[in-house]
């Protein structure tokens, strides 16, 4: 997890506040930072902030190296299969970061071949001196966060956040607005002689449940044609033990509802299969007597780990909303309501402990059918067709809230349920395999998983319950404790006029219009 920031065909005199606005990310990467400008390349600026996980020595940005002393490179990212794109092709690392394999897959099979063969999450930005070319990539899912801003001149600007941009956008005082870089989706640039950018090609190299082009982690003939809950559980094993590389101490959310507590039993066998050198530490959070708390002390006991309790108040939510807000750069009700939570722990985690790349269940819910109301589907295909739109438009929603609350306390996150391969598989099983069954949500996921001895029967198959409400007691919910929050800071008459203030998307509720 780290901050990328970059800017191309900006005179001079538009860059007064370019400190200002690179610094607005800084929390994404406490370690170093840098910003590099080469004369080579008119009004190109490149800017890093670096959280070290892998190779404190050598793993700096804008990364180059010897044999393509060219090109330059902005990455944040976690490739999983570098080493076996370096032996496939021969690859000779300079460094030990995994990232550096982007350079050498472009040097050598060009633009179109990079994020198709990368098994990993991800945004870049790569430039190219000699050929006057810009590469843009972000992963399928779009786990790690970019965002654009351009106009029609032919300037242009990323970032991981969309705060380091909007200074530089409303300086230029025109109606090109920021956006998030769709996921799943590469775009290549053409450099001008006056340093403006010319887009010169946009492809869309991946689709939710799109079988990946890389040689996967497991060999597809490994895969069992009949016995679907042993491939289940073979797929999603491999997802997190592939996910455990780093330098940096590794520890879990642990909400205890199905998804987490997965993630976290197989991220302690794992860990003591590796023989790590310190117990995982995972974390959970609640109000005093919250479902959560309760769930996730069971667990905790049972995987055995070094297991924190972080009890938060009414007060605790009082204090962070705003800031919670700001950090999201949403307005999104159900988003914030549950990152409130998630951005508490974070803090915790930051102060008190050593733990920085922390695992969660993110993706479990849209792609194993986990939302309550997948029960009422109309048909199992309704049912698929709803959990391709859940997937793609996850970076939105929960996919937003893990990075943005994580990534605020410099903590990286990782998602074993929205692996490539993993997923792939999971989507092409018969969609009324993966429909809740007998009113159970995630029944083949519990089922993959049942008499195993990894958790708890009653956790394996504790239902489905919102994040946001888990962590409130049983006294007060959370939609109770922030509407009390809110009610005195929108006016009446402010919601009245609510359509006049915000004709798009008008706000219903004090609290959206306060979100707003």
């Amino acid at each position: 997890m780290c901050g990328l920031w970059a800017l191309f065909g900006f005179e001079n005199d538009s860059l007064t506040c370019v400190c200002d606005n690179f610094t607005k990310i800084s929390h994404r990467g406490p370690d170093a930072f840098k910003i590099e400008h080469d004369s080579r390349v008119k009004n190109a600026y490149l800017g890093f902030h670096r959280l070290s996980i892998v190779d404190s020595l050598c793993g700096m940005q804008p990364i180059r190296l010897y044999q393509y002393p060219l090109l330059f490179l902005l990455c944040n990212g976690e490739i999983y299969n570098c080493k076996r794109l370096g032996e496939e092709y021969g690859f000779q690392f300079s460094t030990k970061c995994d990232i550096e394999v982007l350079l050498h897959v472009y040097a050598t099979k060009g633009p179109d071949a990079v994020c198709r063969s990368l098994d990993g999450v991800f945004a870049f930005c790569l430039l190219d001196v000699e050929k006057k070319k810009i590469l843009i990539g972000r992963d399928p899912y779009g786990v790690r966060p970019l965002f654009r801003f351009s106009t029609p001149d032919g300037q242009l600007a990323v970032s991981s956040e969309s705060k380091a941009l909007v200074g530089i956008a409303k300086l230029l005082s025109n109606d090109d607005f920021v956006e998030p870089f769709p996921p799943g989706t590469y775009e290549e640039y053409d450099i001008l002689e006056n340093g403006l950018v010319k887009l010169f090609r946009k492809e869309k190299y991946h689709e939710p449940g799109q079988k990946p082009s890389f040689t996967p982690f497991v060999p597809w003939n490994e895969i069992s044609s009949e016995n679907v809950h042993e491939n289940v559980r073979k797929l999603f094993s491999a997802a997190v033990d592939k996910r455990l590389m780093a330098d940096r101490r590794i520890g879990c959310l642990l909400s205890g509802g199905l998804d987490s507590s997965l993630v976290a039993a197989l991220l302690v066998k794992y860990s003591k299969e590796r023989k790590f050198s310190y117990k995982i530490q995972s974390f959970s959070i609640g109000m005093e007597g919250s479902p959560d708390i309760l769930a996730a002390r069971q667990v905790a006991a049972h995987i055995g780990t070094d297991h924190h309790e972080i009890i938060i108040t009414q007060q605790d939510i009082l204090e962070v909303l705003d800031k919670v807000i700001y950090q999201l750069e949403t307005f999104d009700i159900t988003t914030i309501r549950a990152s409130i939570g998630m951005y508490l722990i974070s803090r915790y985690i930051k102060k008190n402990t050593e733990s920085t790349v922390i695992f969660s269940g993110e993706g479990a819910d849209e792609l194993a059918q986990g939302y309550i109301y997948f029960r009422d589907a109309p048909s199992a295909y309704d049912a698929h067709i709803e959990s391709l739109r859940l997937l793609k438009d996850i970076y939105l929603y929960d996919g937003l809230r893990a990075d943005r609350t994580t990534s605020a306390f410099s903590l990286e996150l990782r998602v074993p349920f929205l692996d490539l391969q993993f997923t792939n598989y999971y989507l092409s099983l018969p969609s009324t395999a993966r429909q809740p069954q007998n009113g159970v949500e995630k029944h083949l996921l519990r089922s993959a998983f049942d008499k195993t001895g990894l958790l708890p029967s009653n956790i394996l198959w504790r239902g489905k319950e919102a994040f946001s409400d888990g962590v409130t007691s049983v006294k007060k919910s959370l939609f109770q404790i922030i509407d009390e929050i809110v009610q005195d800071k929108v006016k009446d008459d402010e919601l009245v006029k609510a359509y006049e203030t915000y004709p798009h998307c008008t706000p219903k509720t004090k609290e959206a219009y306060y979100y707003r």
